[in-house]
């Protein structure tokens, strides 16, 4: 009894100092959360699988691959330029990730959280009412809709996400924003391609945290060594804080990678980051084929365990 007492000490000391200072603590609470999801109109999901080819172009659309299912399906989340963003020319990695799923068995379902909005960037912070409460219950819409097609195996459901869509996962695996944003199920997993763990701190609203201790969806976060943009060591000490508090989170940093290493049309691509860094994207084959690997692995592991 002793030993157990102090185990739950424990745990709520982990959790009393997640994030240090009790200022960061604040959470927005569930109302605000959805007041803010609601400063823009909610998406029209596709219900028609769309055909994949070399000609197609990334957009928002439904995939599937042959066969009656069901399936497992994976919602796929992009950057913070969208999809197809005048600076970025096409989102090709997106449409390839999608590619990848469908390739592997995995019904894909690619969301545009800002084309339908006329918002085009929110790089430098939320635009058009696009913001990260916006973009969880975006994700958490997308399940939904995926569990109402007879060809989609609703207990297998998962959420990848990349970069803006990384911090999106990474917020949508939390308990409390996944409640006061989803209704449901959620997601079984989530993995975060190179997301940021830093503070954000809106100007009309109490700061918040991307990573929270009360994590309770599998996590599987991945991100490059030389990412200057979203640094990884700003999401590593906050992720062992959560799996120290009981949080299904794992983690992965690449030696020698920079932010967006699957984005091979982005390659040398230089740009000024929200911070005022300086920023240069180079792509990597081999740990794009590896992530890939190392995604549809954990969501087997994890898909496996559901079932016993």
């Amino acid at each position: 009894m002793e030993g157990s007492m102090r185990n739950k000490f424990a745990a709520a000391a982990l959790l009393l100092s997640f994030f240090g200072a009790s200022a960061a603590l604040a959470q927005l609470t569930a109302e605000q959360l959805r007041g803010a999801s609601s400063q823009a109109k909610d998406l029209e999901f596709p219900a028609e699988p769309s055909h994949l080819s070399s000609s197609s172009s990334p957009r928002m659309a439904l995939y599937r691959p042959e066969g009656r299912g069901p399936f497992p399906a994976l919602v796929l989340h992009h950057q913070c330029a969208g999809l197809g963003n005048p600076g970025w020319q096409q989102n090709v990695a997106m449409l390839t990730w999608a590619k990848e799923a469908v390739a592997r068995g995995y019904v894909a379902l690619l969301i545009d959280s800002l084309g339908p909005r006329n918002v085009e960037t929110v790089c430098m912070g939320p635009r058009g009412g696009v913001n990260f409460a916006r973009g969880v219950k975006d994700a958490l819409q997308a399940a939904e809709h995926l569990r109402r097609l007879d060809f989609v195996d609703n207990k297998r459901i998962a959420l990848a996400g990349y970069s803006w869509g990384a911090m999106v996962g990474v917020l949508a695996s939390s308990k409390h924003w996944g409640t006061a944003l989803g209704s449901g199920e959620r997601f079984a997993a989530v993995i975060s391609f190179y997301p940021g763990c830093f503070t954000i701190r809106p100007p009309t609203a109490s700061p918040f945290e991307i990573v929270n201790p009360d994590i309770d969806r599998p996590l599987l976060v991945l991100m490059g060594e030389k990412d200057i943009e979203t640094p990884p060591a700003e999401c590593v000490s906050k992720l062992e804080k959560a799996r120290a508090a009981g949080a299904p989170v794992e983690w992965h940093v690449y030696p020698g990678v920079t932010h967006c290493w699957d984005c091979e049309n982005l390659n040398g691509f230089s740009k000024v980051d929200f911070r005022g860094n300086q920023v240069v994207y180079y792509y990597d084959r081999t740990t794009t084929e590896d992530s890939a690997r190392r995604m549809f692995d954990f969501l087997q592991r994890t898909f496996d365990a559901r079932q016993r």
